[in-house]
């Protein structure tokens, strides 16, 4: 109780306009059944403009709240798909400023004004969102570039928003069993990681220049150039593309692009980033991706990246794999273990495999019908996804979407079959790596060091007593031709790796 009064004084003014908010779209209800607000036990379900007017309520919010929405439109395992399709809708677009309300941020950053930084500088926007804001350049040395500014005052709101968001998911994990099942608590730390990375721009540079480098062998991948120079916290300036956005095959076509190619490349693209890199792109929708000619792709808009662990590549694939070989018994293991501890019946797990396996084990493989089916089976059943997972199938959902638009009847079948190559050879090159090859030279040349101190050791122990009950003279026998053939084998190891080196 002393804690809510402290957040609530502290960040008094936001919590008004919250409340205030909340009430003009009529979320009541909502607030009563999250433990916020008393209940007056009239309603008996959720009014069918409920999700609307959420998602209304959390555009008025501002930034924050849109990314906690967003963040939620990737959880279909919780969700029931009217939720899901208007929290897809929300997205950051905002007014835009007059430049002279940016310029004191801009020129800070820059040490100098833009008209001296760049050879050019248009004060009128080119987008804006709830934020940043982004114009136009040239750089003196003939670059065409895009200036992303923060919005000034974003920090401090979206900090008071992080404080009562934290505060308010603890309330709610504890007062209502309904929304337990949410992980509350869980969803706002992904919203602190999302909200605190993208606030810094150096983030979004960084991550640019480390896919650029995974993707540094495919030639038909963009990812724009960053500006170190002119870039910091609050600016970013970076490589200005233009292309055309995958919504339509037609328009492609006309402009000599093919959509067979885009499809492929963008198939080949997600799944290497995701089973093979282990870093993403966490939102490819088509305002994020530009078609080139030359049949390229350029990844746009950086600060969203997840990242994959090898356990749970190996994890997808087997879920994907599985699937499309019939194996029912796989493809429940896979989801028993991606059921975060919970207690599900196996048989009522298997049952579920079973169906998504006659409905999804042959013919194209559509991961929009896939997931149709499969988040209800999950729900129906209690199992939450862990976050990262749900941002992985969030990510591919929304790839296959772009692709079938552009490629209608494409199938993702024969792109997983070719990344399942790439990732079995992107294991063994892993783990045969210079550094896990000295490790395991230090450690055999250890192991042949001490072999003959302990063979003595051994033998010594014999001489002077009796072999040790149960030990017969051919056990003994068997076990110093064993160590012997360890020490022989171990120095064919290292002889052979040094010749390999």
């Amino acid at each position: 109780m002393f804690k809510t009064i402290i957040v609530a004084a502290r960040d008094r003014d936001r919590l008004a306009d919250i409340t205030a908010i909340a009430t003009r779209f009529g979320l009541d209800m909502l607030l009563a059944r999250l433990g916020l607000a008393k209940s007056e036990g009239t309603e008996t379900g959720d009014p069918p403009d409920l999700p609307t007017r959420t998602r209304q309520a959390l555009e008025a919010l501002g930034p924050t709240y849109v990314k906690l929405g967003q963040i939620l439109a990737t959880r279909a395992d919780l969700l029931p798909e009217p939720w899901i399709t208007e929290f897809e809708k929300l997205h950051s677009s905002a007014p835009t400023l007059p430049f002279e309300t940016l310029r004191p941020r801009l020129e800070e950053a820059l040490g100098e004004p833009p008209e001296t930084a760049f050879a050019r500088f248009d004060p009128v926007p080119l987008a804006a969102a709830s934020m940043a804001q982004v114009h136009r350049a040239k750089l003196h040395d003939g670059r065409e570039v895009v200036v992303k500014i923060r919005r000034p005052g974003i920090r401090k709101t979206m900090q008071a928003d992080l404080r009562l968001i934290t505060h308010l998911a603890g309330i709610v994990e504890a007062s209502s069993r309904e929304a337990r099942r949410f992980q509350p608590q869980a969803l706002v730390k992904q919203l602190l990681d999302t909200v605190l990375e993208e606030l810094d721009f150096t983030n979004e540079g960084r991550n640019a220049d480390r896919l650029r480098e995974d993707l540094a062998a495919n030639p038909g991948v963009v990812v724009p150039v960053i500006h170190w120079r002119f870039s910091s916290e609050t600016v970013l300036v970076i490589d200005y593309v233009e292309g055309i956005p995958p919504r339509d095959g037609d328009m492609l076509r006309a402009a000599g692009i093919d959509p067979a190619t885009i499809a492929d490349l963008g198939a080949a693209l997600v799944l290497d980033m995701v089973l093979v890199n282990g870093r993403f792109h966490g939102d490819p929708h088509p305002g994020n991706l530009l078609c080139l000619p030359g049949n390229r792709l350029a990844l746009l808009d950086l600060g969203l990246i997840g990242h994959v662990s090898a356990r749970r590549q190996q994890e997808f694939l087997a879920f994907i794999l599985s699937l499309r070989s019939g194996d029912a018994q796989t493809l429940a293991d896979t989801l028993i273990i991606w059921s975060q501890g919970s207690t599900p019946s196996r048989d009522r797990i298997l049952s579920a495999a079973e169906q998504l396996v006659a409905r999804h084990g042959s013919g194209p493989l559509v991961l929009g019908q896939l997931v149709a089916d499969f988040f209800p089976l999950l729900r129906k059943e209690g199992l939450v996804l862990p976050p990262d997972l749900a941002l992985i199938f969030k990510a591919l959902i929304t790839m296959d979407g772009v692709l079938g638009a552009i490629q209608p009847g494409f199938d993702l079948s024969d792109a997983l079959q070719k990344a399942r190559g790439r990732l079995v050879m992107n294991r063994i090159a892993a783990a045969h790596s210079p550094e896990k090859t000295v490790a395991l030279l230090l450690e055999l040349s250890r192991i042949s060091d001490e072999a003959p101190r302990l063979l003595r050791a051994l033998t010594r122990k014999l001489e002077q007593q009796d072999a040790p009950h149960g030990f017969s003279d051919a056990a003994v026998l068997k076990a110093a031709k064993w160590l012997a053939g360890a020490m022989v084998a171990t120095g064919i190891i290292i002889a052979g790796a040094l010749m390999l080196t």
